[in-house]
């Protein structure tokens, strides 16, 4: 990868730009619209949100305020837990792309996967949502279709029908690299996307990433996203401040050697969110 729209190619040959502007967290109004303005006009193509994080109709309203062509933008969303099941689905995704202001989503997520601590028959929900997304990608209104959070069990009975899951956004940072997960995708040929790609800030006072950092020149953040990327990962960094939304797009002019990719790999356990699949309530 040489620059930010740089593409990965996900089973069925859509380009998918190497990094996207996540927007978890962001608040809706003026912050999120004018936020994902600055990443549009820093060179963004690739805008990450979700039905759940409250802010669809600001990051439909600062994408319109980016003034570049829809068909130069991809877009990601993602159904929330309330909204699983067919009909529900299908409801669902209307909802999110009249918010964004658009007639199609370039990618569409399951947000969280059904789970036996919740539900008895866990894998008949999952793929009786999975069953609403394939259609509405066969009918052409959703470019790609995919999961978030979801782990090899989850994907075992996805991977059986006839759309297998192009995408697994998952948390992925130094600290937290869900091996077993990333093994899995990768021998399935789905890309794996990395949410938190710092750590929502936790990882960013660790005192060995500040010393890789200060070797480059670069900031821990850039190093963090660098890092991804050289996993073949698809970082998705979330700012609102345009300096830095502009800096964590600055990482193409420098590659980490294999021995600082092994530190960073070997740090061991830290800064993850806690939340696991099997166990979370929502």
């Amino acid at each position: 990868m040489d620059n930010l729209t740089d593409d990965f190619e996900l089973t069925g040959g859509v380009g998918i730009p190497c990094i996207g502007y996540g927007t978890w967290q962001t608040p809706d109004g003026e912050v999120a619209a004018a936020s994902v303005a600055a990443a549009i006009e820093a060179g963004y193509r690739h805008i990450d949100t979700a039905a759940v994080y409250g802010n669809e109709q600001s990051v439909g309203e600062g994408i319109a305020r980016g003034g570049v062509p829809r068909d130069q933008l991809f877009i990601t969303s993602k159904l929330w837990n309330t909204e699983r099941g067919y009909e529900k689905t299908l409801a669902a995704f209307e909802k999110t792309c009249a918010d964004l202001g658009t007639d199609y989503l370039d990618l569409y997520l399951i947000h969280w996967p059904a789970s036996e601590h919740q539900f008895e028959d866990w894998e008949e929900v999952n793929l009786a949502t999975w069953r609403a997304m394939c259609e509405l990608h066969q009918a052409g209104k959703i470019r790609a279709i995919g999961v978030s959070n979801f782990l090899p069990h989850h994907l075992e009975a996805l991977m059986k029908t006839d759309v297998a899951p192009m995408v697994d956004q998952i948390e992925f940072h130094p600290g937290c690299m869900q091996a077993k997960t990333v093994e899995y995708c990768r021998e399935h040929g789905i890309l794996v996307e990395a949410w938190s790609p710092l750590g929502c800030g936790r990882v960013l006072q660790n005192a060995d990433l500040g010393a890789i950092a200060a070797k480059y020149g670069k900031s821990v953040a850039q190093i963090c996203i660098r890092w991804i990327l050289q996993h073949e990962v698809l970082p998705l960094p979330k700012s609102v401040t345009p300096s830095r939304i502009r800096e964590n797009a600055d990482v193409f002019d420098f590659e980490l050697s294999a021995e600082d990719m092994a530190a960073i790999d070997a740090l061991g356990e830290f800064g993850g969110s806690g939340l696991h699949p099997d166990k979370v309530d929502f």
